[in-house]
């Protein structure tokens, strides 16, 4: 494919224990590679099965996945669609690795696992436990001892107090509020600006002030 040449002769001459490569070439593409530049990572380049553009910013698109090209570098998933992000995590070859914003604050005493990004200013808080493919987004707040499941999604500016626990899946809307000691299951929806008083079940979207269970989205 046109661009791995280029790519690997660049390589040569830099350290590739500070480079990474992105699967998705859409806007979350573009902070996540913002986010990577604030710490010296390199994106080498960016998979999309769908755009047919050549560079997203500056950075090489090299078109549908191919799991042999520069196959030692680690790789996130950057796409915004938790459902999307879990099928591909499933599906490539590389290995995955980590991006926080250099602007963010996370307490020493914080476990985030392979594949999530914690973006621009965003806070997590001591003895929080973050799994894989998740995304931390612009000035989110997560408070102490909470837990998040895997290929979860907390918008901007959404703020989780202490000890929330989220399932899998779910979607934290821009702006809302879970007060603390609350369980949201997993696949949920929280609406934006929605805040959460009471435990929410599976598969529920969930809006309003406070928030209230308006639909059940399994088949969705």
């Amino acid at each position: 494919m046109i661009g791995f040449t280029v790519n690997l002769l660049y390589l040569t001459n830099m350290d590739v224990n500070n480079c990474i490569l992105l699967y998705g070439a859409s806007g979350h593409g573009k902070v996540i590679s913002s986010a990577a530049e604030s710490t010296a990572i390199k994106v080498v380049g960016i998979f999309d099965d769908n755009i047919k553009d050549n560079f997203l910013n500056s950075y090489k698109i090299l078109g549908n996945y191919n799991p042999n090209h520069l196959k030692d570098l680690p790789m996130i998933i950057s796409i915004g669609n938790n459902s999307i992000r879990k099928n591909i995590s499933q599906s490539v070859y590389h290995n995955f690795g980590k991006i926080f914003h250099s602007t963010s604050c996370i307490d020493r005493l914080v476990d985030i696992n392979i594949g999530t990004v914690v973006l621009h200013q965003a806070i997590i808080q001591r003895n929080c436990i973050i799994g894989s493919h998740c995304i931390i987004n612009t000035n989110s707040i997560i408070d102490h001892e909470c837990i998040l499941e895997d290929y979860i999604h907390i918008s901007p500016g959404a703020t989780l107090c202490g000890n929330v626990r989220v399932g899998e899946g779910t979607h934290i809307g821009a702006g809302a509020t879970i007060i603390p000691n609350i369980n949201i299951g997993k696949w949920c929806v929280i609406g934006a600006g929605t805040v959460v008083t009471k435990d929410v079940p599976d598969y529920s979207l969930v809006v309003g002030v406070p928030g209230k269970v308006v639909k059940n989205i399994y088949n969705e």
